[in-house]
């Protein structure tokens, strides 16, 4: 898809700014990003730049994202912060929209702009250079991306070196000396420095996750198991179980709880080819589907930001052709079925959040930042 053809929502969906809020991040806008919005404001796109199944008009309710709205109408959902980016500069906080508006394609002279009404019958045409009325913060906006997929894995799993977590504070000893542990059971921690803050995340000793490119360890994984409290400090000092979402065990380790906050749930594209391998599926499964949390084989070190969006192909792979003359090794062709959503970066991985997906995704299976 062309630059100018990725901008239709953005453009047309500028007059949603009347409902934008102003206090949250300002996102950059380049003077490339400008111009393109510049002309598919006044041009559209064309026709064949829709979704095969994009409606004649939509009416967003409560649930619906961004992604989900961009995908009704154009054929690449995963490029809709071009949508948004590319609007006016006095569009502040451009990843927000409000149920009840009722989205309205025009398709003219081959090409398709939006315009958007607040009610049924009273369809006015709408202007691509908006004004901005400041609401409050979590007035019912819906956001790009659907936050309760996102939330809890915000700060785990943890990449560690291989003796990230040697030093780390350890349960020693259970309450009743019990095997395993659970929701408000105590433990009892050694290795808790002075002056600790009062809440930590228990985390199991960490395991290889091993490159399917290449076969090597890259990185160490520690398993969220949960959070404790410090009920009474000492040594071995008292914790109460917050929240277990694992079992957890004597010679499991904690850390610091981390905040949670993911401001701005914002999809874009790498300015940069990037192409990787799925390198785990969380909690140990062997496939994953839709709202499910991967890891990928690439990282910062590699170009890796949160909020890439990379698609997802299934490993074609190699077979043997027999049909012809004599024997022949052939690769079959990877085939996309779905998208990946960055969330949490480290060094050489990074974990993304599966938005969609026609077919199950499998360790092994090939991520692209772009296709040509």
């Amino acid at each position: 898809m062309k630059k100018s053809s990725t901008a239709l929502l953005g453009a047309a969906l500028a007059a949603a700014a009347s409902f934008q809020t102003v206090s949250a991040v300002d996102y950059p806008i380049t003077p490339q990003q400008r111009s393109v919005a510049d002309q598919v404001a006044q041009a559209g796109v064309p026709l064949s730049e829709l979704a095969p199944n994009a409606p004649d008009s939509y009416t967003i309710k409560q649930g619906d994202t961004l992604w989900g709205i961009s995908g009704l109408f154009l054929k690449s959902p995963w490029r809709w912060p071009e949508l948004w980016g590319m609007n006016r500069d006095q569009i502040r906080n451009p990843h927000l929209i409000y149920p009840g508006q009722i989205l309205v394609l025009d398709k003219i002279n081959g090409r398709a702009t939006l315009r958007l009404s607040t009610a049924p019958g009273s369809i006015a045409t709408l202007k691509l250079s908006p004004h901005i009325r400041v609401q409050a913060a979590g007035d019912g906006a819906i956001p790009s991306i659907n936050p309760s997929a996102i939330e809890p894995f915000l700060n785990r799993p943890l990449i560690v070196s291989e003796t990230g977590l040697a030093s780390a504070p350890r349960v020693v000893a259970t309450q009743d000396g019990r095997v395993v542990m659970g929701t408000n059971d105590i433990v009892y921690v050694r290795g808790m420095p002075a002056g600790a803050g009062s809440s930590w995340q228990v985390f199991r000793p960490a395991t290889a996750l091993k490159d399917p490119e290449t076969g090597k360890v890259i990185a160490w994984e520690a398993v969220y198991c949960g959070i404790a409290d410090v009920a009474a400090q000492g040594d071995p000092a008292t914790l109460r179980i917050k929240e277990a979402r694992e079992e957890i065990r004597v010679g499991d380790r904690l850390v610091p709880a981390e905040s949670g906050d993911f401001p701005t749930y914002l999809p874009h594209q790498s300015s940069t080819v990037i192409d990787g391998r799925v390198l785990s599926i969380y909690n140990g499964v062997d496939q994953a589907a839709t709202n499910m949390v991967i890891s990928l084989n690439r990282g910062a070190a590699q170009g890796v930001e949160r909020g890439h969006v990379f698609r997802l192909l299934s490993y074609g792979g190699f077979i043997t052709d027999r049909t012809g003359d004599k024997p022949e090794t052939v690769r079959l062709p990877d085939e996309a079925y779905g998208d990946v959503f960055v969330f949490r970066v480290f060094d050489n991985v990074s974990y993304g959040l599966i938005l969609r997906a026609t077919n199950t995704t499998r360790i092994g299976d090939r991520f692209v930042s772009k296709l040509d």
